[in-house]
């Protein structure tokens, strides 16, 4: 009787694991398909798949467009299945670790990513505003530079690109020197204005981007080191079991569906908070100062996909402490709220 008991605990584990694996990675996967959806349909302009059903007019282009996006989030849920299914007797630890891994890597990226443009769009707003373009890349390039449609793509972007190589080889992430990077903003802002009376827009400009970076991107790493600020009144008291429980319903009902929030109501019309921006490039209304605005509005993206993506790896772990799996992770003491 003992013998059968152990095996049924055993079946039970496994087909929640199975269950509880298949909808985190489900998660992860149908979110990065509604981005890559979202970018197809409205930077590409391809039809939405809803198109399908409201229009009479059709063409074999169009089936096509229609059935890659169908194709596309099938590939996410069966991609998902099959994971679950081979992994399913693999600890869920493992698969925490692999996504704070990833998400690890996305936000160290970010963080190069608005570093380097940071830096470069401060130097071609001073050099505008000084009248100085000109001569240093001449009148042509000066005046696309002065074009956010241009600065973006052929400026801002590539140096994207250049903070995810960076961030691939560099395996820390610098919240710290982000910090003192706005420290460093703040305080040549204060020197340029009380001793040199001087001060553009671009100064404010650069300490509002680096300062958005900051609270943004270290939310997901805050989130893996239980850094948040909680209201505790009882929660320390409980078991690891019992905050195990706590903590995998709050990051299904509290967590996913905020980030699932954000998304759908930032990316889901051209007109939202967060594509709009992004595709036209919007800048401030200062002429001279950084065209980095539109990257305010994305922040709130990576913000959502980062969390996503930690709020599924603190579900593993939360599963796994709730089963009692060996690996728990003891938080230091200078973290605890």
């Amino acid at each position: 009787v003992e013998r059968s008991r152990g095996l049924g605990d055993v079946y039970k584990r496994q087909n929640l694991y199975l269950l509880v694996r298949f909808f985190g990675w489900l998660m992860v996967s149908l979110m990065l398909a509604f981005i890559s959806n979202t970018f197809i349909t409205l930077s590409l302009e391809w039809p939405k798949i809803f198109t399908l059903f409201s229009t009479t007019k059709s063409s074999y282009l169009f089936l096509f467009q229609i059935l890659l996006q169908i194709l596309l989030y099938m590939l996410a849920v069966l991609g998902s299945l099959y994971y679950a299914i081979k992994m399913r007797n693999v600890s869920l630890r493992e698969d925490s670790e692999l996504l704070n891994k990833s998400v690890n890597y996305f936000i160290r990226s970010c963080f190069w990513a608005v570093v380097f443009v940071g830096i470069a769009d401060v130097i071609i707003s001073f050099l505008r505003v000084e009248d100085l373009l000109v001569n240093v890349v001449g009148q042509d390039l000066a005046t696309q530079l002065g074009r956010s449609k241009f600065r973006g793509p052929y400026i801002h972007i590539p140096l994207v690109f250049l903070g995810f190589i960076v961030g691939y080889f560099v395996k820390h992430i610098a919240f710290t020197w982000l910090a003192f990077l706005v420290l460093i903003a703040e305080f040549i802002i204060v020197i340029t204005r009380f001793v040199f009376s001087y001060e553009q827009a671009f100064q404010g400009d650069v300490v509002r981007f680096w300062y958005a970076a900051l609270f943004l991107f270290a939310s997901a790493y805050t989130l893996f080191e239980d850094g948040h600020v909680r209201v505790d009144v009882i929660y320390t008291n409980f078991s690891r079991r019992t905050k195990g429980i706590i903590n995998s319903y709050g990051c299904i009902f509290l967590g996913m569906t905020l980030c699932w929030a954000i998304l759908l109501l930032g990316m889901w019309e051209k007109t939202n908070i967060i594509v709009n921006p992004m595709l036209s490039y919007e800048s401030a209304q200062a002429g001279f100062g950084m065209y980095t605005k539109y990257w305010l509005a994305s922040f709130l993206a990576i913000f959502a996909i980062s969390m996503m993506i930690q709020f599924v790896s603190y579900l593993f772990e939360s599963v796994a402490d709730v089963f009692k799996e060996e690996g728990h992770r003891e938080l230091g003491e200078i973290l605890s709220h």
